[in-house]
């Protein structure tokens, strides 16, 4: 989606909010639902993956992105202690998901495997309000006449219309609450730029949001009266993208009506760089070894994310 999230708004039906919805900025604000020593644990995690857990001198990015993303995801676990319900989840990789949906007489498919996504007992609850939702009526969806908004997408040979979850009927941890997605490649253009990697979490949230919906409520387009929730989170190992999406509506045909709504923080640092070996001039270490310019507002974002729907 080389346009990037503009694209991805008009094949999903969605009106964007930029910043994160209040039911997860109240969780942001509140301290109490912190860990103790968080910051110094968070920085660990960091140095864990940036100079530990290695014998090269720098590691690469496909080596620390996935190890400070495990780290993140257990000080997050630890909360558990807290909440006990938070064991009732469970993190599914390498799983497949189908959804396809008519948007102006154009059949679309979203489908395959898309990083990794924890699943819940307990769908999160509505983040918009039923007035929220039923103002998204007056949104108009940008359009990119005299370009078709599906001109780089790739056409295939549909032979069967899949709505699929990814899992078998009778799973206990049926409801999808946040998508992984990381961007680990070493070489920088194979890594999806962050636009390209936000319109990629629209896509994939939506996504798994429709095949729910289509499992809960059948194939007849429709508002929903219990929207369906599904949060993304990207990241490159240091740049982290956050992604709230809420399905309203099945009825995607039309422009016209009731649109999906998506909230997106985007391009927050965790740390600004990780100093592998010393900066020597003049035979004086001018930057020592370490983490620099570290920013403790971006993993409370990953936790309250992660509380989101429990707490």
């Amino acid at each position: 989606l080389f346009p990037g999230v503009r694209q991805a708004q008009w094949l999903t039906k969605t009106k964007l909010v930029e910043g994160l919805p209040p039911a997860v900025q109240s969780i942001l604000d509140d301290p109490a639902h912190g860990l103790q020593e968080q910051e110094q644990r968070v920085k660990d995690a960091i140095s864990h993956s940036r100079f530990w857990d290695t014998t090269e001198v720098a590691p690469r990015r496909e080596h620390y992105c996935p190890v400070l993303f495990e780290d993140l995801l257990h000080l997050c676990r630890l909360t558990s202690r807290k909440y006990p319900s938070l064991s009732k989840r469970m993190l599914a990789r390498d799983y497949r998901m189908a959804a396809t949906w008519e948007r102006e007489s154009i059949l679309l498919q979203v489908r395959g495997q898309n990083g990794m996504l924890l699943n819940s007992m307990t769908p999160i609850p509505p983040v918009a309000s039923k007035e929220e939702i039923l103002a998204t009526k007056e949104h108009v969806l940008e359009t990119f006449h005299p370009i078709l908004p599906t001109i780089d997408l790739q056409e295939v040979n549909v032979y069967k219309e899949l709505n699929d979850t990814g899992f078998r009927g009778g799973y206990p941890y049926c409801h999808p609450h946040t998508l992984f997605f990381l961007e680990s490649a070493n070489v920088r253009t194979n890594r999806f730029r962050p636009e390209q990697l936000r319109a990629k979490m629209l896509m994939f949230a939506f996504g798994n949001a429709l095949a729910k919906a289509k499992a809960l409520y059948g194939d007849d387009p429709k508002v929903l009266e219990q929207p369906v929730v599904v949060q993304s989170i990207g990241t490159d190992g240091q740049l982290f993208q956050f992604m709230v999406f809420q399905l309203n509506t099945t009825d995607l045909v039309s422009s016209d009506g009731i649109k999906n709504l998506v909230w997106i923080d985007s391009d927050q640092n965790l740390y600004e760089a990780a100093q592998c070996v010393p900066e020597i001039k003049k035979r004086v270490v001018t930057k020592p070894v370490g983490i620099y310019g570290f920013q403790p507002d971006t993993f409370k974002k990953f936790l309250a994310l992660y509380l989101h729907g429990t707490v």
